[in-house]
């Protein structure tokens, strides 16, 4: 089933502070996960197998690059880790890029939050207000993020245009 959502991926030097309010607003911690995703060459879109010890899927998404809040369409596969899934993507598709990230979850309402450190790239937040099921509508999720965009005081010079995989290519 396809999700709509509208995100943002930004640099973060201070995520205590976004931690902090995080807190504050009484947001659910889901957990620190360990998350290798890797991604698989493709013609449109991106490709990646999530590997984590909390999440676990196949996720295919469309998305324009820009900075600042962008509509992602993404679907999503419940993954088995100990599957056969990632030999059979590596041996058709071949891996275009592996991300290694340490990400902290935590949710209010349809607001997802993710605190990352990756490796050779430095600490991050992302913010997704995600509409499962096509009940909250693009105009609403635009204000929730937005409202955690300025909530959070992230500048709009820390934004982040493209995905990890794109950063960590261009290194």
């Amino acid at each position: 089933m396809e999700r709509v959502l509208i995100e943002i991926k930004a640099r973060c030097s201070d995520q205590d502070s976004i931690r902090d309010i995080l807190k504050l607003r009484n947001a659910e911690f889901k957990g620190l996960d360990h998350q290798v995703d890797t991604y698989f060459n493709v013609e449109r879109g991106r490709l990646k197998l999530r590997e984590g010890n909390i999440e676990n899927h196949l996720i295919y998404y469309e998305r324009e690059d820009k900075k600042g809040p962008k509509q992602s369409n993404v679907i999503l596969f419940q993954s088995d880790p100990n599957s056969s899934l990632k030999e059979i993507l590596t041996k058709s598709l071949g891996i275009l890029v592996v991300v290694d990230k340490k990400r902290e979850i935590y949710f209010i309402e349809n607001v997802k939050f993710h605190l990352d450190a990756l490796k050779n790239l430095g600490t991050f937040v992302e913010i997704e207000a995600i509409d499962a099921d096509g009940s909250i509508g693009k105009e609403q999720l635009l204000k929730q993020c937005q409202s955690y965009l300025d909530l959070f005081k992230i500048p709009n010079e820390d934004m982040i245009s493209g995905s990890y995989s794109d950063m960590l290519l261009k290194k």
